[in-house]
């Protein structure tokens, strides 16, 4: 309209930055970090990452708004340091796996050209085995810097070598910051689980992550000043935002080098925790874990969870330690957190299995998402909201990635139709919640009929004997293909094939129950995703339950 500019005093690119320099104002002597016995407050930590954002841009890096910086640590402080300084130096972070090995490392950091790699102590040798293999295709290699810890003995490494608190102590309180000039640019660089294929390097902007942040903090009902106990990984999907979204709150990072039961039960305990994140795997640690470790919660703990459905049994036995659960959904290329299933003061009067079924569904889209669907993949149409059609679950909005590093083609299929495809399978239900059936390519169809694997691994999974379950089709000569369920049993359960399949056919229509069960533990990705590719392998190698021609009875 006529009247109207756009300048600098009302248009400035969001950047997750921002949460920084206003916590250190308003949260400024209250803890930021905690590690052990290691304590920041928010002004220290403001002024540590001016300073290393400082050294790092002394190293020639951040120049461009493309440089890469890669960090090979697990939840430590300087692993939070890093997603503020980082982008403040005028770098990407790329946050690696820490479950990589050395070829995995190599590969990504070729990949992501990185031109500089922070490494943990505990990680150095996987760091100097990459660096080894990157060295003979390449005489670009990234500077490398050490972490360390203090109390814990440095291990052997090269004299000269950079490490992290020397960088600090070396870096600049009077450095400029660099803010993205345009809130589109790139502030991270997140690979995918490689669950199904190589890693893709999925991008995200300043302004998604910012976006992210604050819808993070209103699904995770966070007031100011929370305490958050760190046991989502950062490396994956930079933490699910919250690294940039506790900033935003100011409030205290509880940081673990490891995630066990013992240790979560005692930072709760020790530290006040009022909110936490875990996929279902982290979960189950918890409501598995012997009486000895367990503490009594010193208030209610908010859990955030995602990355793999949680069975309802879960939620239900979660609750009764005193944790309140909250389902969100999303993909790495969602920034994480996607969806989140929003509950009403409707539901509260239901029995506690019904409330566990609800909180198991996927939901609606955040307010930091413009759209959540499932559709028709050849009409694009949205399904019936009957809670029976199946479609692919497809987002759209600010939150969604840039794109895939280096491949415009992945990119361009994954946008197709002005939609993100999550290669999931759900359905929709009346009140416009959706539900997670299954990936597309885990879906099982037998005899014509199609069966949904987490369906099944959740009955499967509330078997009193059971600790955990996947389910894959088994190829099969008559049917096309029969479920195949992989489980490992309790410590001191025990429970036959035989025992198994009748639970699942007293509780479901008799072609969903699996015709075959083998004990054995579970492969899982870093990010506790249980690799069903592997275990369709293992199925597909048992041949066929029945043969050609055999009788259907």
């Amino acid at each position: 309209m006529e009247g109207s500019i756009r300048c600098s005093a009302n248009y400035v690119s969001l950047t997750p930055i921002s949460f920084l320099d206003r916590a250190a104002v308003v949260y400024r002597d209250r803890l930021s970090l905690v590690s052990g016995d290691v304590t920041y407050t928010w002004t220290q930590t403001h002024q540590r990452c001016i300073k290393l954002a400082s050294s790092i841009s002394q190293l020639g890096v951040g120049l461009s708004p493309l440089d890469v910086v890669a960090v090979l640590a697990p939840n430590v402080p300087a692993m939070y340091e890093l997603h503020f300084a980082v982008p403040m130096s005028g770098a990407v972070l790329c946050t690696l796996n820490t479950r990589h090995d050395s070829a995995m490392v190599s590969l990504l950091l070729k990949h992501s050209e990185a031109k500089l790699v922070f490494v943990d102590y505990q990680l150095l040798d996987i760091a100097k085995g990459a660096l080894q293999i990157l060295s003979k295709i390449t005489t670009k290699l990234p500077h490398l810097v050490l972490i360390l810890e203090s109390g814990h003995p440095s291990p052997p490494h090269a004299k000269g070598t950079l490490t992290y608190e020397d960088l600090i102590a070396k870096g600049s309180l009077q450095f400029e910051v660099r803010r993205p000039k345009d809130e589109w640019d790139p502030i991270s660089l997140n690979y995918t689980s490689g669950t199904t294929s190589n890693p893709k390097g999925v991008i995200y902007s300043h302004r998604g992550a910012y976006l992210n942040s604050l819808a993070t903090v209103l699904l995770n009902e966070m007031r100011s000043m929370p305490v958050y106990l760190w046991c989502v990984p950062m490396f994956h999907c930079n933490g699910w935002c919250l690294p940039w979204a506790i900033a935003a709150q100011g409030g205290t990072n509880v940081c673990q080098r490891s995630v066990t039961a013992e240790g979560i039960f005692h930072n709760i305990f020790r530290h006040k925790v009022t909110h936490m994140g875990g996929a279902p795997t982290v979960l189950n640690m918890i409501i598995n874990s012997p009486p000895k470790v367990r503490k009594p919660l010193p208030g209610k703990v908010e859990v955030m969870t995602g990355g793999a459905p949680p069975p309802p049994d879960v939620i239900i036995r979660m609750e009764e330690l005193g944790f309140n659960v909250t389902h969100s959904y999303g993909l790495t290329e969602t920034y994480g957190p996607g969806s989140i299933c929003t509950w009403k003061p409707e539901w509260d009067n239901l029995s506690r299995d019904a409330q566990a079924k609800l909180k198991a569904r996927q939901g609606v889209a955040h307010v930091g998402m413009e759209d959540l669907d499932v559709k028709d993949p050849h009409t694009m149409k949205s399904v019936p909201a009957d809670a029976k059609t199946m479609g692919e679950v497809m987002f759209r909005g600010n939150t969604v990635m840039n794109g895939y590093l280096k491949d415009l083609k992945a990119t361009q299929e994954a946008f197709k139709g002005g939609w993100f495809w999550t290669g999931d399978l759900g359905v929709k239900h009346p009140d416009g919640y959706i539900e997670l059936k299954d990936r597309s390519k885990d879906i099982i169809i037998s005899g014509g009929e199609n069966i949904s694997t987490i369906e099944l691994e959740g009955v499967i999974f509330s078997h009193p004997a059971v600790f955990e379950a996947a389910v894959v089709g088994r190829p099969d000569d008559y049917w096309g293909e029969t479920p195949c369920a992989f489980v490992k049993l309790k410590e001191g359960c025990s429970a036959t094939s035989d025992e198994i399949i009748q639970f699942c056919q007293n509780r479901l229509p008799r072609f969903m129950a699996p015709r075959t069960v083998v004990f054995t533990d579970l492969p899982k990705t870093s990010t506790g995703k249980t690799q069903k590719f592997v275990l369709r392998e293992k199925a597909k190698a048992m041949g066929s339950l029945t043969k050609k021609n055999a009788s259907r009875l």
